[in-house]
């Protein structure tokens, strides 16, 4: 497979890189947090289901030839969540995924780590669509997806619930 999306990404105060096999522990904080993960795996999970999620990102790159990062903040060496570009086989396109532990809620990573993202799949591939596949109560995932410039294009039904697709221009 020829590389074409960048094995990592800089921005000011972020790292994304691939993912590590010691992530997981600071992952947990995100996957173990029943509030942080409502929206998406509907509850906390354990260690091992933490390190199968990041074993599952992972093998994403292989399959797909992209995928979710690991965000470091390069203050601290911290890994803070994760970030990057997602799209299993059921999904209606590759979507920009973002997720981050609670006590970096608010402070602007997020949206600088989807901003450089979005960056990033327009200099690989300008015509391919991309999206924020978002579930219609993640209202803060909603006002990031917006803040950062996607638009509202529909809602759709997807495992037994109501999703929203945004597109980035």
């Amino acid at each position: 497979m020829t590389e074409v999306v960048p094995q990592g990404i800089e921005t000011a105060r972020l790292t994304l890189r691939q993912f590590r096999e010691s992530d997981w522990s600071d992952l947990q904080a995100y996957y173990g947090d029943a509030e942080a993960t409502a929206h998406t795996v509907k509850r906390g999970l354990s260690e091992g289901e933490t390190w199968r999620m990041v074993a599952t990102m992972a093998g994403h790159w292989r399959l797909r030839g992209f995928g979710p990062y690991a965000v470091e903040e390069k203050a601290s060496g911290t890994v803070l969540g994760l970030a990057g570009f997602w799209h299993p086989n059921d999904w209606p396109a590759p979507e920009i995924k973002y997720a981050l532990a609670r006590p970096y809620w608010g402070k602007g990573f997020a949206s600088e780590a989807v901003r450089a993202l979005h960056g990033t799949w327009r200099d690989c591939f300008p015509e391919a669509p991309l999206i924020s596949f978002i579930h219609h109560e993640n209202a803060a995932s909603i006002r990031l997806a917006r803040a950062v410039g996607a638009v509202f294009d529909k809602e759709v039904p997807f495992r037994g619930s109501t999703w929203c697709i945004y597109r980035y221009p």
